[in-house]
């Protein structure tokens, strides 16, 4: 779940510039939540146990599906690694390369084992960004050696907390309280900016947004901004807890 103060990308803790005059750069705390008809019949007694087989199979599509749900999402989960892996993030993708991630994360999304993420204990910890349609969060504007090197996002659902932080060059972070709106869905209100990880800056008011989890396992977590931007996030510290 990637958080964000931005009208662009709510989704994502995107602080706006707290100066126009100041000489920090723009603090972006980008740490991030066909159909057949219905047959009368399977089977034809009078064809060979072969062909019925095989009819069977064609006019139950759903059967194999069902109990392949667990290594579908597996297949699914690394057809999406594989096609963000050399995207820098979602820094280097072509509108091309957005709609093909789209397309697999939504069939990822489909097969979702947790209908109900927000109460579960898998969504606590600290989580790596590793793709984003948000152009706020991969800074494309900047030259490359000014963008963040890798972001993080916290979340501790039993206290309703999360956290952003950014790495290299300025280590940026801020916390936001969790509102849930659904078993999927959270509003997000930024409270602290914290620069280069230690100056706190309070949040204005108007530092909110809305996210939802739209897949969660042990290793990967999908989530999509009310601007329709798409979060990818892996897990990288279950043991993580948001500071109060």
């Amino acid at each position: 779940m990637v958080l964000s103060s931005s009208p662009q990308s709510p989704a994502i803790l995107t602080a706006s510039q707290f100066s126009t005059h100041s000489p920090l750069p723009k603090l972006t705390a980008s740490y991030f939540f066909s159909t057949n008809k219905p047959t009368s019949h399977f089977f034809n007694l009078s064809s060979s146990y072969s062909s019925n087989i095989d009819r069977w199979r064609a006019k139950v599509p759903f059967f194999p599906a069902f109990l392949n749900k667990g290594k579908d999402a597996k297949v699914l989960k690394e057809e999406l690694l594989d096609a963000i892996d050399p995207l820098d993030r979602g820094a280097e993708a072509t509108p091309d390369d957005q709609q093909r991630v789209d397309e697999i994360a939504r069939k990822l999304e489909a097969v979702n084992p947790r209908k109900e993420p927000l109460k579960s204990d898998l969504l606590n910890g600290k989580w790596e960004l590793i793709y984003t349609t948000s152009q706020s969060i991969l800074q494309t504007q900047r030259p490359k050696f000014l963008r963040s090197r890798t972001n993080y996002q916290a979340i501790n659902a039993d206290t309703l907390r999360a956290q952003n932080m950014e790495s290299w060059p300025f280590f940026n972070q801020v916390t936001a309280d969790l509102t849930p709106l659904n078993a999927k869905k959270v509003a997000v209100q930024f409270d602290v900016f914290k620069i280069a990880g230690l100056i706190p800056v309070k949040a204005p008011g108007r530092a909110r947004g809305e996210l939802e989890i739209t897949y969660l396992d042990e290793e990967l977590r999908v989530s999509r901004g009310d601007k329709g931007n798409l979060f990818v996030l892996k897990m990288v510290d279950p043991s993580y807890r948001v500071p109060v």
